[in-house]
């Protein structure tokens, strides 16, 4: 009985991969992009790109778990879902208030610790932010926020 019930999970693991899946496109051409059109400390942007990037801009790096099923399809949705709600690659068509209200919800997400989402580090261990770095991204992007009025 047992190696039936292993087989059909088996069988279901392989019948799942047929199932059309595909991931939103990676673009390393961003002229709008956030890191290349804004002055920023170094550190900043390597951590914004380390644990932002790969949900919240068209320059996503896919592992290979990302093209297996059921995965797949959390990939798909975490980067559709990160690009819809803040794209550091569309940053610089924004409008100015849009580029205010991302950046203070970048501050208040981060320093929360909701962003990045608690599953991603356990398997990105490098996009894993501790308290003092999550300070100093609240704290230039609220920043960086203001100087768009001044």
């Amino acid at each position: 009985m047992k190696k039936k019930v292993a087989i059909g999970i088996f069988l279901s693991f392989l019948l799942i991969q047929l199932i059309p899946n595909e991931l939103p496109k990676v673009s390393h051409e961003n002229p709008d992009d956030l890191l290349t059109n804004n002055e920023m400390p170094k550190e900043i942007a390597v951590m914004l790109r380390t644990s932002c990037y790969d949900c919240h801009s068209n320059e996503t790096n896919y592992p290979w778990y990302s093209f297996v099923a059921p995965v797949s399809w959390l990939v798909k949705r975490d980067a559709q879902e990160g690009r819809e709600h803040l794209n550091f690659s569309t940053w610089n068509s924004l409008e100015k208030s849009d580029k205010a209200e991302g950046y203070y919800e970048i501050a208040e997400e981060v320093e929360e610790g909701e962003m990045p989402m608690k599953i991603y580090p356990i398997i990105h261990w490098k996009a894993s932010l501790n308290d003092s770095e999550r300070q100093a991204i609240a704290k230039w992007a609220e920043a960086s926020a203001e100087k768009l009025y001044e």
